[in-house]
């Protein structure tokens, strides 16, 4: 298959829809992390100490990295409809290392609080970066090796769980920044975590790089959604199967559970994520190719409301997290905490202690709060990108 020739720039709006809907959800990941009161020193995911309410607030936020990804990878492909391969490469290698540095140096300053960058977390912005300049290369070859690329990634690298280290401070730097969640200790005071390896990352950037065909200027509206929706329901229906099986596609099993049907589900959901298993990439990329096809048919008002977060992303990113840690912030004072407590060395984040922390139903209020507060924010933002055409735009 061959890109088209250059077309006008366009904005797709059920991709700013989806876009929008994952950056809300997100927000409510990173409340949790710094308000709630087992958001240290718990995994929401243990199902031997979950509770139903804590476990799907935590899972609900799986899908925001993937289709986030994902859908980084259909905006390449649509970039590609107006720029020459060379004048795409060149802007996805500057792109790219520019995200990379601006996760060491931003955004691991807005999320710790922490101007001594102790502990540098290299996570989702860090990946994104690192597939981009990867990408800028990817880009040259065919079509088809680049979906059959991403198929194989995809689907065999939990064939490498097996040779994965029991002590992530063990791991050595190679695989742990290819395919094993990592931590580093680069001097006496300084570490590194690499909380997202590249594989399969890479991966869903490229299957979603693919899926940008489908959104070409002549293509069909209504087989797209059609194919949207058929495709979506076959993944999930192929994660129910796979999952059963137990085989293969996830490092963990699932099991019936004593406590009844409702840790038995949560059992069988509970895939892994760091780094994303098969399985994990299936219950969460499926779902997003149905809402894919039913965004292109909804006509409400809330899709304006919602894109304008999908449309200025690592602006908002930067945003909520600076105004997430903020709260925190206010929160630790007022709850009679001292400067005394601002560090704990079991946490990356200054201003929040390991054993502190509110009940679930402040991190939904704190949430909805922190995006209301966002959303003008977001607005003037995205009106001033409609209306100037800055080089500088294209990075923030």
């Amino acid at each position: 298959m061959t890109i088209s020739a250059p077309a006008v720039k366009q904005r797709i709006n059920s991709i700013d829809v989806l876009r929008g809907i994952v950056m809300i959800i997100m927000a409510l990941d990173h409340i949790r992390d710094y308000l709630h009161i087992h958001g240290a020193d718990e995994d929401p995911t243990n199902i031997t100490t979950t509770t139903p309410a804590l476990f799907f607030t935590r899972f609900i936020t799986h899908y925001c990295a993937p289709i986030f990804v994902f859908l980084s990878g259909t905006s390449i492909y649509l970039q590609a409809l107006r720029k020459s391969k060379k004048e795409l490469s060149v802007f996805l290698l500057k792109r790219g290392l520019w995200l990379m540095l601006a996760e060491i140096v931003i955004v691991n300053l807005l999320m710790t609080f922490n101007p001594l960058y102790n502990f540098l977390i290299l996570q989702v912005i860090w990946v994104i970066g690192l597939s981009m300049v990867l990408m800028a290369a990817i880009v040259f070859l065919p079509f088809r090796v680049i979906f059959w690329l991403a198929i194989v990634m995809v689907f065999t690298h939990n064939w490498f769980d097996r040779f994965s280290y029991p002590n992530p401070f063990q791991v050595p730097f190679w695989y742990g920044l290819l395919h094993q969640q990592s931590f580093f200790q680069y001097n006496k005071t300084h570490f590194a975590g690499v909380m997202y390896p590249l594989i399969p990352w890479v991966g869903v950037m490229m299957l979603g790089y693919c899926l940008g065909a489908w959104y070409q200027p002549n293509a069909n509206a209504l087989k797209r959604q059609k194919k949207l929706l058929y495709l979506g329901i076959a993944v999930i229906v192929f994660f129910i199967v796979l999952r059963y099986g137990n085989v293969y596609g996830d490092p963990s099993k699932w099991s019936f559970q004593p406590k009844g049907t409702i840790f038995t589900i949560i059992s069988f959901i509970n895939v892994a994520k760091y780094p994303p298993s098969l399985l994990y990439l299936c219950i969460t990329l499926g779902p997003a190719l149905v809402m894919l096809s039913l965004l292109e048919r909804t006509r409400a008002g809330w899709t304006n409301i919602v894109s304008v977060y999908g449309r200025v992303p690592f602006y908002y990113y930067l945003w909520h997290f600076f105004l997430a840690h903020l709260i925190t912030v206010i929160f630790f004072f007022a709850s009679g905490k001292g400067t005394k407590d601002i560090i704990d060395v079991n946490v990356p984040f200054l201003f929040r202690p390991q054993h502190w922390g509110f009940p679930l139903w402040v991190i939904y209020l704190v949430w909805m709060g922190l995006i209301i507060v966002l959303y003008p924010i977001c607005k003037r933002y995205d009106n001033y990108k409609m209306n100037n055409k800055k080089w500088w735009l294209s990075y923030l």
